[in-house]
């Protein structure tokens, strides 16, 4: 028998529409026209003319041919097109691929060809990259030269059309369509992983909305934010703060390029009143000259995830007058969705007693639907001491709709209804996570995932090496940094730490090469499998 309360009450389009944070930049828009949107060296606009140049980047992509579900991709700093992307390419119904900008050709070239892009967002700094990548490609994209007043370096053109050239085709009144269903891919993340290959992360629009909103719950962020752009919105959508900004009004102060002189400048004469980063943004404002630090007359706050920051850190920021709040995520859940959610009572605790509680990964956030620490094999949760280790579970609705064409993948991520992070971590009396280890053995370096095996490939072109291992090693500044253990070939000859170095140098992007090579035996267990966690102590004590 039906309920009484399924009989003549159907969903309509009146009480039941498909959320979508696309719906955030009109509401800004229409109530708050005037009020600042973008800041950019001299660039100044306002949410009126930023969400008139997201519908006519929505028509003109549509106007060249691009079809509703199909990617265009971004290879831009955080620049002003960067932020107009996230509107103007779903307002066509088409679906953001933003590309870590520090990656090589090789890497790029896969992650168009795999994610099929029509057309790609090219800053001049990566002409060469692109130009290389695309080299590569059976079916060439549509290139868009965008350029950027704050780029000082020589401006090649590329592309078919610059940047500005394209919005001038398109219709600021674009009669653009919300999706249909909410389920309806927005962007497309590539995370390293560590079995080679790329894996592309699909997020969808329900996911998207729901996590920029949970970014204003956490920080209880006011109306009218001034956030500093610090955070790469490659990575994760910039964990969903372009949406998260606009729902909120905010102001999007952009920032090219990570400067820890330029943030605290920026901090002072914009009022800004949040940003983000991984530690090694923290590591840079605390370890300024004395003559580059700023007193500021104004609440500042930052959120950093990434390698669990040193208490150190955390204490050191907090001296300069910017609260820090941890939070922990994966590109495989839109960014941050647990939060070391503070308590009053922590206030009475001395500095470096605080900072250490603000290392902890801490509890979910509000729209993660569940969150727990278990054995991945059994799905029993582990008891709650703060000792006994187990994988971090996570279930809801900013889960990934799953990696793109890779079906094995998506069932292993998340067998059991739960996503499986990878991550090894306890759980404290006090419900709080604190991850201990990284059972995938990725390295996060600088905020960047680093695939040890990728690394060992390049290492294993040598010819003089027999065996390779790579793990991650402590580093002050960036977090974690590639370790390399490296057994050589009897007989070939002097190779020397420099010379794996430089060979890496040639088959990998930068970020990716070891800082520190360490020529030993490998130890292995008795079926000959190399024990890592032995040598992640021996690069931690190196």
């Amino acid at each position: 028998m039906t309920a009484i309360f399924e009989q003549g009450l159907p969903k309509t389009v009146a009480n039941h529409v498909p959320l979508s944070p696309l719906t955030f930049i009109e509401r800004s828009a229409s109530i708050y026209p005037d009020y600042p949107a973008v800041v950019h060296g001299s660039t100044r606009r306002t949410w009126s003319e930023t969400w008139s140049r997201c519908r006519q980047l929505a028509s003109a992509l549509e106007k060249r041919g691009i079809q509703p579900g199909q990617t265009v991709a971004a290879m831009l700093p955080n620049i002003p097109a960067m932020f107009e992307a996230h509107f103007g390419v779903p307002l066509a119904g088409c679906v953001l691929n933003t590309l870590n900008i520090r990656l090589d050709a090789e890497a790029i070239s896969y992650m168009l060809e795999h994610g099929e892009a029509k057309a790609i967002l090219v800053d001049p700094e990566f002409a060469e990259v692109i130009q290389q990548a695309v080299a590569k490609l059976p079916h060439k994209p549509l290139i868009i030269d965008v350029t950027d007043v704050e780029f000082l370096g020589e401006t090649p053109s590329i592309g078919e059309v610059e940047y500005e050239a394209l919005l001038q085709e398109g219709d600021a009144d674009f009669a653009y369509q919300l999706p249909a269903d909410e389920w309806d891919a927005i962007s497309l993340n590539y995370t390293s992983g560590t079995t080679g290959k790329p894996k592309g992360v699909v997020y969808h629009h329900r996911g998207a909305y729901l996590n920029a909103v949970s970014n204003i719950m956490e920080w209880a962020m006011p109306h009218h934010p001034i956030y500093l752009w610090t955070l790469p919105m490659f990575h994760c959508n910039g964990w969903c703060f372009p949406w998260t900004i606009a729902a909120n009004a905010g102001v999007n102060v952009c920032l090219r390029r990570v400067d820890p002189k330029k943030i605290m400048q920026l901090i002072a004469e914009e009022k800004v009143t949040h940003f983000s980063g991984a530690p090694i943004i923290l590591n840079g404002l605390v370890n300024l000259p004395a003559e580059d630090k700023h007193q500021f007359d104004h609440p500042v706050k930052v959120t950093t995830a990434g390698a669990a920051p040193p208490a150190s850190v955390i204490a050191g920021v907090e001296k300069l007058g910017i609260e820090v709040t941890h939070v922990y995520g994966l590109t495989e859940v839109y960014g941050p969705v647990t939060v070391c959610a503070w308590r009053e009572a922590w206030d009475e605790l001395p500095l470096e007693a605080r900072a250490k509680i603000k290392a902890r990964q801490g509890v979910r956030y509000h729209m993660l639907e569940a969150l727990c620490v278990a054995d991945p094999l059994t799905m029993e949760t582990v008891p709650k001491d703060g000792q006994t280790m187990g994988e971090i579970l996570m279930r809801g609705n900013n889960v990934m709709k799953g990696y793109l064409k890779n079906p094995e993948a998506t069932e292993q991520a998340l067998e059991g209804g739960w996503y499986h992070t990878g991550d090894l971590a306890v759980w404290h009396p006090d419900g709080y996570i604190e991850i201990k280890d990284r059972s995938k053995d990725i390295i996060i370096s600088g905020g960047e995932n680093i695939s040890t095996i990728e690394v060992e490939d390049a290492i294993y072109g040598h010819p003089a090496v027999e065996e390779a291992a790579v793990v991650a090693k402590p580093d002050e500044k960036w977090g974690e940094t590639p370790c390399a253990f490296v057994k050589l070939k009897v007989g070939y000859g002097e190779v020397t730490e420099a010379d794996i170095i430089a060979h890496c140098r040639e088959h990998l992007a930068g970020y990716k090469v070891p800082k520190t090579v360490i020529f030993s035996e490998l130890p292995k267990t008795s079926t000959g499998k190399i024990q890592k966690f032995v040598l992640r102590e021996e690069a931690k004590n190196h």
